[in-house]
């Protein structure tokens, strides 16, 4: 029997814009992204993501509060951040948050974990980049303590508490953090955007892959899942589940897909790319990521069959597609998550079924 892959949407919350081409207002593209998470678990989609960013283009800084708000109108779709900007959060409150979605979506919550592409966090919350590398390393080490040490299964706290110690914050004796999930942990995962030492820390925690993918070929990442699963042999750690989070956009036909998306996918990289001294981005690198890149871009049956040639090549078991794109329409984006969830998803397990 051919290996189960699960099927995600990502959204970062991009602003977008209304019919005339105003960006609309934060809110309103948060009840939006609340409506597409709705959308997507009526749909069947297996997992919905929302990102982190404390910038003007983006309107989700809280996403455990968004996904409580989609846990409360939804009922079987999975549901996580994308990423959790762990180096300036606090560890116990991820928990605390994560484990609070995962009351209201009767376990359905899930944490991925990453130091996020944008810094903006570190001084909003009086961090120093200066510190970049330890924040992460010692609040993942915390939060890793707590996902195995703070519950047992059937909501019950663990006799031991946590113990930790650590140089960026006091130390815990016996300590317990409540809420407690259910199910006495949660699945979470550790984002990496191709940093091998990211791959090692998570096979030593035994924590799933997640491979953030937007550019290039993805069977360029072939040898970091090679590397997880070594170093979980050496360092004598299960592997776990390994995923992939790449761009894209359904539409009826290739063409129109390139159409629609394009302004908007040009209009959000240019942007970014102004602020880290890239050249505008020429229709010419558009049209490679789509063909030879990792833009999932086109009709069902194009998507679909990019997808199970990633996933084929990196033996992935879970993959997800960010749909969202600058100042791209609501309206747009929900109808590219009706065809994710009524074509590509069945053409997906049928051809990786045959």
């Amino acid at each position: 029997m051919a290996k189960h892959l699960d099927l995600g949407l990502d959204t970062f919350g991009d602003v977008m814009a209304d019919g005339e081409g105003r960006p609309l207002t934060h809110a309103q593209v948060l009840r939006n992204v609340v409506e597409q998470g709705v959308l997507a678990d009526e749909l069947g989609v297996d997992f919905f993501a929302v990102g982190e960013h404390h910038r003007e283009d983006f309107a989700v800084s809280a996403p455990e509060v968004v996904l409580a708000a989609i846990a409360a109108r939804t009922t079987r779709v999975r549901l996580g951040s994308a990423v959790t900007v762990l180096s300036s959060d606090d560890p116990i409150r991820v928990y605390q948050r994560f484990a609070t979605v995962d009351a209201l979506s009767n376990g359905r919550a899930e944490i991925i974990l990453g130091r996020g592409s944008f810094t903006e966090s570190f001084p909003l919350f009086g961090y120093d980049l200066k510190d970049y590398e330890e924040l992460f390393s010692q609040k993942l080490d915390l939060l890793a303590a707590l996902l195995r040490d703070n519950a047992r299964p059937g909501g019950q706290a663990s006799p031991e508490g946590v113990s930790w110690q650590g140089k960026l914050r006091p130390p815990l004796a016996g300590q317990h953090v409540y809420p407690l999930p259910e199910s006495g942990t949660m699945k979470t995962w550790i984002g990496v955007g191709g940093s091998p030492e990211s791959v090692v820390r998570a096979a030593s925690y035994g924590l799933p892959l997640m491979l953030a993918i937007i550019g290039g070929s993805a069977a360029r990442f072939k040898p970091y899942v090679e590397l997880y699963h070594k170093a979980a042999a050496q360092l004598g750690t299960t592997p776990q589940a390994v995923g992939v989070h790449s761009p894209g956009y359904i539409a009826d036909t290739d063409e129109q897909a390139r159409e629609e998306f394009f302004p908007a996918f040009k209009a959000n990289r240019d942007r970014i790319g102004a602020e880290r001294g890239w050249p505008p981005m020429g229709r010419d690198e558009f049209e490679r990521e789509v063909t030879h890149g990792s833009l999932y871009l086109g009709s069902p049956e194009t998507v679909a069959a990019k997808i199970v040639r990633t996933a084929q090549a990196l033996d992935l078991d879970h993959f997800d597609l960010k749909y969202s794109a600058g100042p791209l329409a609501h309206d747009k984006c929900l109808r590219c998550i009706e065809l994710y969830g009524t074509k590509v998803i069945p053409l997906v397990r049928e051809m990786l079924e045959g």
